[in-house]
């Protein structure tokens, strides 16, 4: 689901919403051991997100878990649970984020479904980081991408491998994070699964930045803007922007700047109140 153009994961699954019918197709439940129509809405607000539509992203989300709880379906609910973690972690929604990964970590352990389970534990491994017990929470992070691991997946690997870079950026162990987002991005280049690869550029930029290596910064940050307008991927690009924004204005070059970072931040019609365009809109009016 996850395609290197955004767009068109969004029209695939917003035709199979479209067509899905429960009566005709309940023998896909069957098959697939969860609702389709429950998965696409979620998958869709994952896409709907990363294209930059973040209101719609979370409507979509959460219609999914409730569509879920609706049917009553334990597989469907561990699946929407899990899909509509990913949002909230990346919009920042830490409480909500909290909320979800408990539910989920509590399904997954009644109906004893390891995979959702290992991935509901890398969830609270995080919010116990926001928290402030990062040893704690980069434990559960290891031990629940280990779990994830053992059971043979293979996607979202890179992602969960940021996840504790980032974990390991906040205790400041700032070279195991970029062996972390080293390995995340060989997973990206063996797997080919590039939905997230823009922002493992953007974050081992953000890390070499840290380390004093300034121009390597850049280039990772040039990298993860190209890859962004390449999938279209309008979330990606304004991250990407920001970061370089802030470089070239930490260096004086306010002018290169704001005319990099302006038209990405006017492309947004929703989604104001959400830490990035609200980053985004702070740096705009420093460089002004």
């Amino acid at each position: 689901m996850f395609a290197a153009r955004f767009a068109s994961s969004r029209s695939h699954s917003e035709k199979a919403l479209a067509l899905y019918d429960p009566i005709s197709h309940r023998p896909l439940v069957r098959q697939l051991g969860f609702h389709p129509n429950v998965s696409a809405r979620a998958y869709l607000g994952i896409v709907l997100l990363c294209l930059g539509f973040p209101d719609q992203a979370l409507a979509q989300n959460n219609a999914a878990i409730t569509e879920a709880r609706r049917l009553a379906h334990p597989t469907s609910l561990a699946v929407s649970l899990t899909l509509g973690s990913l949002p909230l972690w990346l919009v920042g929604d830490n409480a909500a984020l909290g909320e979800r990964a408990a539910e989920l970590v509590a399904v997954a352990s009644e109906q004893d479904f390891a995979l959702w389970g290992a991935q509901g534990t890398i969830y609270r491994g995080w919010v116990k980081v926001k928290k402030g017990d990062v040893k704690e929470g980069i434990s559960l992070l290891r031990s629940g991408a280990s779990a994830y691991r053992v059971t043979g997946a293979v996607l979202l690997n890179a992602y969960y491998n940021t996840l504790l870079a980032r974990a390991c950026e906040i205790a400041g162990r700032v070279e195991e994070g970029l062996t972390l987002l080293d390995e995340a991005s060989q997973i990206v280049e063996r797997t080919e699964e590039r939905w997230f690869a823009a922002e493992v550029n953007r974050h081992k930029g953000q890390m070499q930045l840290r380390r004093g290596h300034t121009g390597v910064a850049e280039a990772l940050y040039r990298k993860a803007l190209s890859i962004a307008q390449e999938q279209e991927a309008k979330l990606w690009e304004l991250r990407a922007a920001t970061s370089l924004a802030r470089l070239w204005g930490e260096q004086g070059r306010r002018t290169e700047a704001r005319e990099l970072l302006a038209p990405v931040y006017g492309w947004f019609t929703e989604g104001f109140d959400t830490a990035d365009l609200i980053e985004a809109r702070a740096l705009l009016d420093e460089l002004t």
